[in-house]
């Protein structure tokens, strides 16, 4: 039985050009703040949003997204907060992907996260500290709340491995391009090519690229290659120094077509 395509696949599919999915942190650098940016990316031409839910402990970040959740925090920022971000954005009618860790999902209730979730708007969710094989029934949770699971893959991600993660990720496969946290670098790493090529074997969702993206061109680069570029810490740096993020959205868009 062949699984129905749902909206964030559909949004997320190439069709000869590059899609862009803009990450900001909700609740940074205030709650009514990023809600205005966030409305602002959603109308800039981006295939879908990447709204995190901050952490005290966000392991996958690097030091520009740590230090705007650390900011979202102090100002009061929680799972409930994000939700009413995402759903203030979601009406906007672009995709919106909530990045989180398992342990907020787990303080809020799971089961209440993604009624609330779903009913917010939200189509998918991102977990990156949650394994493929410790993910039920967490998983299953965001499945029956129409939710899209969206698992990573990474450069040392194991052939087997790779197979179980495609298996049971809907909406798109995140791969990750390093070994490493999240953060703008001036080069892709080499190897992507293969490493697409390989998560393509195992499955037919459309595949973003991800964790140090940041310039035109490496969209460039990535154009025929993935679906998707997931660009997060050169928006969320611009948001952070009081800029409009959608004119770097604007040149990173140019370096898709």
């Amino acid at each position: 039985m062949v699984a129905e395509r749902t909206r964030l696949e559909d949004a997320l599919r190439a069709k000869g050009d590059l899609k862009l999915v803009a990450y900001m942190m909700a609740g940074h650098p205030n709650k009514k703040r990023s809600i205005e940016v966030g409305k602002r990316l959603a109308g800039s031409g981006i295939a879908a949003l990447e709204i995190g839910i901050p952490f005290s402990d966000p392991l996958a970040d690097g030091p520009v997204i740590q230090r705007a959740g650390q900011v979202a925090l102090e100002h009061g920022m929680n799972v409930t907060a994000a939700l009413e971000v995402a759903s203030s954005i979601a009406t906007e009618g672009v995709p919106v992907v909530l990045m989180t860790y398992i342990n907020p999902i787990l303080a809020h209730d799971p089961r209440r996260f993604a009624a609330e979730a779903a009913q917010a708007g939200v189509t998918g969710v991102i977990v990156p500290d949650l394994p493929v094989e410790e993910s039920e029934p967490v998983a299953g949770w965001l499945r029956s709340a129409s939710l899209d699971t969206v698992f990573m893959v990474a450069p040392t991600t194991a052939e087997d491995r790779m197979a179980t993660i495609c298996e049971h990720s809907s909406g798109f496969v995140y791969c990750v391009t390093v070994t490493g946290i999240t953060g703008a670098r001036k080069e892709l790493p080499a190897g992507m090519k293969e490493l697409f090529e390989q998560v393509r074997r195992h499955t037919q969702l459309p595949i973003a690229a991800g964790f140090g993206i940041s310039r035109p061109e490496h969209m460039k680069a990535l154009r025929g290659t993935a679906d998707a570029a997931v660009v997060g810490s050169a928006i969320v740096n611009e948001i952070d120094q009081g800029r409009d993020p959608v004119a770097l959205v604007k040149e990173l868009l140019k370096g898709c077509r």
